[in-house]
């Protein structure tokens, strides 16, 4: 922007000018254009404060002072701080149990075999189970993630797809602007780069369906580049929820005092303390010396003071918070012990020790739904208009479903053997068994093997056949 539109969009802003958010966009306004949108960097900014352990309330706690009898400060007395990372247990069993198997795709269409192997390769090249798994992480702990699709071009000068998490640990300011149906109808990625001479510049990337803004700030307003959305679509697939920890944080907070407050208490009188009721003759032995005499006078007495236990109560309060935490955020008590005294269990019989987890699970589904089907969709657009656009009309034409996986399994032995009953009761075909099979990893090849098999197996019978009229059979 030079310094002559930097005073118009002054100017007009002064005198309440109104301007749409393209509008400004157009006449590189890029500061009132963001101004239009939510920017969720304060509130992620403020959860990621309550999920890191540096940055946790209580290490805030200051250091004691002490003073003499005449009001004398002598030294500072150290308070101990510790943080526990439960907001860090909650949000990784959440995880696990949502995404901790990779989601399962499967093809609704027909005739699109080509273009459903294409999209599952562009996942594995991209490393989308990795990603989701990363961008769930984190918004998780800060209420706000981002998966950008990054479309660019190589040394090759050819197309290539990058996924980007985007979220506040990693420096980066998401803002949004939705309609009334809640709808994505712009995006903004804001960051920072070092570059020449050592200067960190503040750059704004801005999405919309069909246009793309590469904004850098300058010295005089804002440098802007317009340029053509090739995908066609928005390419961000935003995270938003409640911190996984959010309901608890209050309780956790408890602890972490009680926790700090007892380590103190421990510290000033867990060691014995010796008291003697008369004076002592002899001057104390020195705690390198073995021997340890104490001559006392007048019939004197000495003895050590030791701490037995911490109250009752604080004991019960401290179990009643752990459990209140874990069970108020659904999320089960995992440690060795509990882990160890589930044996042999079956996938089904861990599911009801688990249910906590997979009850938020189940509800978390009610967004990544939607997810999942916005980042086919992206994919879909991707590679139909950038990636391998020769072939659009198939990427148009493929349907996809998807299913979220258990994260310990399926009792498959049981699965296994109940499809092979209706199997040979004659309610499923072979083509759709060994679909379901867990033993099978590629369907498709599996049944031309068979295919082939059943051809090879009716030529040696027909050749059997043509034998035994000769008389040439045994």
């Amino acid at each position: 922007m030079g310094v002559i539109d930097y005073i118009k969009n002054n100017i007009k802003a002064a005198v309440g000018y109104k301007q749409g958010f393209v509008e400004l966009l157009e006449s590189k306004d890029v500061t009132r254009a963001l101004s239009m949108m939510y920017n969720h960097s304060g509130a992620a900014a403020k959860n990621l404060l309550d999920y890191e352990l540096p940055t946790h309330r209580i290490m805030e706690r200051k250091d004691k002072p002490v003073y003499d009898k005449d009001g004398n400060f002598i030294r500072w007395s150290k308070r101990n701080k510790i943080p526990i990372p439960y907001q860090k247990f909650i949000n990784e069993i959440a995880l696990v149990f949502l995404y901790g198997r990779p989601v399962k795709w499967t093809q609704m269409s027909k005739s699109t075999d080509e273009a459903f192997a294409n999209f599952k390769q562009l996942n594995r090249d991209v490393h989308f189970d990795a990603i989701v798994r990363e961008c769930k992480r984190a918004a998780g702990a800060e209420g706000t993630s981002a998966i950008l699709y990054h479309v660019y071009k190589d040394k090759e000068d050819k197309p290539r797809l990058m996924l980007n998490v985007l979220c506040k640990k990693t420096n980066d300011d998401i803002y949004t602007i939705k309609d009334q149906y809640k709808h994505l109808t712009a995006f903004a990625w804001g960051y920072y780069l070092t570059e020449n001479g050592n200067n960190t510049v503040h750059h704004v990337d801005i999405y919309t369906a069909d246009t793309i803004y590469r904004c850098k700030k300058g010295n005089y307003g804002w440098e802007v580049v317009k340029g053509a959305n090739p995908i066609g679509k928005i390419p961000v697939l935003l995270f938003e929820q409640e911190p996984e920890h959010e309901d608890v944080q209050y309780m956790i907070e408890r602890v972490e005092q009680m926790e700090s407050v007892d380590a103190d208490v421990i510290d000033r009188f867990a060691n014995p303390a010796m008291v003697a009721t008369a004076e002592i003759i002899n001057s104390l032995p020195k705690s390198e010396e073995e021997a340890k005499l104490f001559i006392l006078k007048n019939g004197g007495e000495i003895r050590y003071l030791t701490w037995d236990q911490a109250s009752g109560s604080k004991k019960d309060e401290f179990e009643r918070l752990d459990k209140h935490i874990l069970s108020k955020s659904f999320t089960p008590n995992i440690d060795f012990d509990n882990m160890k005294s589930l044996g042999n269990l079956s996938a089904k019989a861990i599911r009801k020790v688990m249910l906590l987890a997979v009850i938020k699970a189940e509800r978390h589904k009610d967004r990544h739904d939607g997810y999942m089907n916005r980042h086919a969709s992206l994919m879909k657009a991707i590679l139909g208009n950038v990636l391998d656009y020769v072939h659009r009309k198939q990427y148009e034409e493929l349907e996809l479903g998807h299913e979220f996986q258990e994260p310990f399994g399926d009792d498959v032995s049981e699965m296994l053997s109940d499809i092979s009953k209706q199997y040979n009761d004659g309610a499923l075909s072979r083509e759709t068994y060994v679909e379901l099979s867990y033993l099978v990893k590629d369907s498709k090849t599996e049944i031309e093997r068979l295919n082939k098999e059943d051809a090879q197996r009716l030529e040696q019978q027909r050749e059997l056949n043509q034998m035994d009229v000769f008389g040439q059979a045994e």
